[in-house]
């Protein structure tokens, strides 16, 4: 696993990616935009029509450098592959057991455990940090439901009733995400989780923060060998990263929603970072996806303590570890995938 977290985002739309030696050439109508070196990256995440030159995206593969190309909105287009590491057998495994339902329902459960769990612990830091700005009986009630759900997911054996479980405690963490909204109240409400498009500027966030996680995702568990196109609760679907939707759901809470409720509460976004389109979805625009990954850079250097492995890591890391993780359940290292519970 690589320990390098730079990851390099060009959101000028008309932008144009090329080699140049060792470097990486951002240019604009022949204009250059800035050189970066490639052994530095990790990731190249480019929301731009235009793409990049073959000798570059070659090059990406051979590194093993991630390159995923965004519609400048944010619909994702496509990814380069370059070799893969790992072995045939660890995919085949991967195959069989998202063919085989009782096997799948053991690794969905335990991301499901971990997202509900984290969704509850993002309640319960609002309600330690913040209990006199909030309506604290409101916060605990919902944050009991949520716990009472982990021990029907250990009961389940039917995924249908998985998802009913995950369905249902998603729409009681949602129902006080506005109450975890602390400042800019008059332009930043949330009413119900909208999507495709977003209809609000909070809406427009998370959606954001999902799609580059998703990325991220796809990126790190091609990076252990894994196949992030089939999953095991999220099904096949031609040009869905099934994979990744799965290992992102337990980080969801806590990446992507805690960083969008920080952005909104520190004021680094705000309500002039956003733009209506004709079909009145709220996007972010140009400034405000540089201020978004700006913010996004500097989070994923922060450290915590991995519960399961005791060993301090980057929060940008945590894709990395927890399909590494997953690498090794699936080959039979660990007796059952370990979701990332965070407190």
């Amino acid at each position: 696993m690589r320990k390098l977290l730079n990851t390099l985002y060009v959101i000028t739309e008309e932008s144009y990616l090329t080699l140049d030696g060792e470097n990486i050439v951002v240019q604009k109508d022949k204009q250059i935009l800035g050189r970066f070196p490639l052994h530095t990256l990790e990731n190249i995440v480019c929301f731009t029509y235009k793409g990049a030159s073959p000798a570059l995206m070659g090059k990406c593969a051979e590194y093993h450098i991630g390159l995923t190309f965004y519609s400048p909105r944010g619909r994702f287009l496509a990814r380069t592959v370059g070799k893969e590491y790992g072995n045939v057998l660890l995919r085949k495994e991967q195959y069989r057991i998202s063919d085989c339902e009782e096997k799948s329902i053991s690794y969905a459960k335990n991301m499901i455990t971990g997202k509900i769990f984290n969704s509850r612990w993002s309640i319960e830091r609002t309600l330690r940090d913040h209990s006199y700005r909030v309506d604290k009986e409101r916060l605990k009630h919902i944050s009991d439901i949520l716990y009472s759900k982990l021990p029907e997911i250990r009961q389940v054996s039917c995924m249908d009733n998985l998802r009913g479980i995950e369905g249902k405690a998603a729409e009681q963490y949602f129902s006080v995400f506005d109450d975890m909204i602390l400042n800019q109240k008059d332009t930043f409400i949330f009413k119900n989780r909208n999507r495709r498009p977003p209809l609000d500027n909070v809406n427009a966030l998370l959606s954001f923060a999902y799609t580059v996680l998703a990325g991220e995702c796809a990126n790190a568990l091609s990076s252990v060998g894994l196949d992030p196109y089939v999953g095991f609760m999220h099904r096949d679907r031609p040009g869905r990263n099934s994979l990744a939707l799965d290992i992102m759901e337990e980080t969801r809470p806590i990446l992507a929603d805690r960083f969008v409720l920080t952005l909104i509460n520190t004021k680094v976004i705000k309500n002039t970072h956003f733009e209506e389109q004709k079909d009145h979805a709220i996007l972010l625009n140009d400034e405000g996806r540089k201020i978004f990954f700006n913010a996004w850079q500097k989070h994923k250097r922060e450290t915590i303590t991995h519960p399961f492995l005791k060993e301090k890591t980057e929060w940008g890391l945590l894709p990395y570890v927890q399909s590494l993780l997953l690498a090794r359940t699936i080959r039979g290292d660990l007796e059952e995938y370990p979701p990332f519970l965070w407190k």
